[in-house]
């Protein structure tokens, strides 16, 4: 039986994280990107499709391939912090299929039906990006996502001649705290959801 987590927990992941704008000069190791992608991959996706593709960009020179890329409003903070990963979709997620869901052919359902495999690919890159996201605070970093940039941009940069395309960004690091907006509100319960 699953129990709840302690909130101080769920503080660290909801109720306190906030989305960061400026960096400590602090690096982050990359068997944190690893353990990162390792909680990540074991959220669910449909049919396992798990088309989400990550590129951490960390290096001078990946960040100055990312630069030209950026909204003006982005480019500050994006060079700033240590690691942005750039969370892409696998239009051909449906290869891997006959290893990622090998009991029945989940390949079939998507090979020539276009319109499936972009709703498919975008929606599950999307929600493993939010499974990036919680696991990258849950191991102890902030994150700063965003999707002021040029999609295209990014893939010629980062994806030429793959079948990848660019989702959103996510900083990653450890926020200064510095120049956070002010919390915006939220809708309540009763704005947002039904029971019925």
């Amino acid at each position: 039986m699953t129990a709840a987590i302690p909130q101080k927990s769920l503080d660290q992941l909801f109720n306190n994280a906030r989305t960061q704008n400026a960096w400590q000069d602090k690096p982050v190791d990359a068997e944190l990107l690893r353990a990162i992608w390792d909680l990540t991959k074991m959220a669910p996706t449909s049919a396992n499709c798990s088309p989400a593709r990550i590129v951490f960009v960390a290096t001078g020179e990946a960040k100055a391939r990312l630069k030209p890329c950026l909204m003006e409003g982005n480019v500050e903070k994006v060079m700033a912090a240590p690691v942005t990963a750039i969370i892409g979709s696998d239009q051909k997620f449906y290869d891997r299929l006959p290893e990622l869901f090998p009991h029945t052919d989940a390949r079939a359902w998507f090979a020539g039906n276009d319109p499936l495999i972009e709703s498919t690919a975008f929606r599950n890159s999307t929600l493993q990006g939010a499974y990036f996201l919680m696991a990258a605070r849950a191991l102890g970093l902030d994150c700063g996502p965003m999707s002021g940039f040029d999609n295209e941009a990014v893939d010629a940069a980062f994806f030429p001649g793959t079948s990848i395309k660019s989702n959103f960004l996510c900083s990653i690091g450890y926020g200064s705290g510095e120049d956070i907006f002010p919390r915006s509100p939220r809708l309540d319960f009763d704005d947002a959801c039904s029971v019925l």
